[in-house]
């Protein structure tokens, strides 16, 4: 099966998500915007329901022969199995599935951050906005999500090195890109979680090693977190509490 990732050229945005479990499993993939000819044509054309009946409201979306599936919990839910990076039972399947909607939730409240009167305005235009949000957001959200995901890890059953079972999921590899981007954009405020964490960091780290990952994240193809992305680096969010 070669799969079709159809996501914006530019920004690992949403679409890293998917990339990260394509990569880890070594799938053969085809990232529609950069590898195809008109690929941003390609894109737009998903979402016009003259091209396409079942048109998404935006990217990400995912085909597969004659499937199509969208939105990154949805994607990662169709190919958790198919890839090997998810539980076969079915309760943790959905436990699994579950975490990745909480991932979801944290994902729109980062973004919100520097878009907090939406995405329709430059960040330059709602700067002080911004840094009223994301100072609520390092005081209360921050450690909110961070000390659930810490606690999920310490009550495995099976041990604390994943979130579900004994082995990796498509939800510890979105959780490593949660990490990694909120490093990039709020390196002071992780900072100061880090001790308390011990847990996720350590996923974190062992996620990065994963080999086939630690080669895709050493190539060209792992693109770098910009002020165009999910996670912006604004010093002066930063130090908004």
């Amino acid at each position: 099966m070669r799969y079709e990732l159809y996501y914006w050229p530019g920004i690992p945005g949403r679409g890293e998500f998917v990339r990260l479990a394509l990569e880890d499993a070594g799938a053969d993939y085809i990232d529609i915007a950069y590898d195809a000819d008109d690929g941003v044509e390609h894109v737009d054309q998903g979402l016009d329901f003259e091209e396409n009946p079942r048109a998404p409201f935006a990217p990400p979306y995912l085909r597969a022969g004659d499937i199509e599936v969208s939105h990154v919990a949805n994607i990662l839910q169709f190919l958790g199995p198919r890839l090997g990076l998810a539980p076969t039972d079915e309760a943790e399947r959905l436990w699994c599935h579950g975490l990745q909607l909480t991932l979801t939730d944290f994902v729109a409240e980062i973004h919100d951050t520097h878009h907090p009167l939406g995405p329709g305005l430059y960040y330059e235009d709602q700067k002080a906005e911004a840094a009223r949000r994301s100072g609520l957001f390092l005081k209360q959200r921050l450690p909110k999500f961070l000390q659930y995901f810490e606690q999920v890890l310490a009550n495995n059953p099976t041990g604390d090195r994943w979130l579900v079972g004994e082995a990796c999921t498509t939800a510890d590899l979105s959780l490593f890109q949660v990490v990694t981007g909120l490093h990039y954009a709020f390196p002071k405020a992780m900072a100061r979680h880090d001790n308390a964490t011990p847990r996720i960091g350590a996923l974190t780290h062992a996620v990065a090693q994963r080999p086939a990952l630690a080669a895709y994240l050493d190539s060209s193809r792992r693109m770098a977190f910009n002020e165009n992305g999910l996670f912006r680096h604004y010093p002066e969010l930063d130090a908004a509490h």
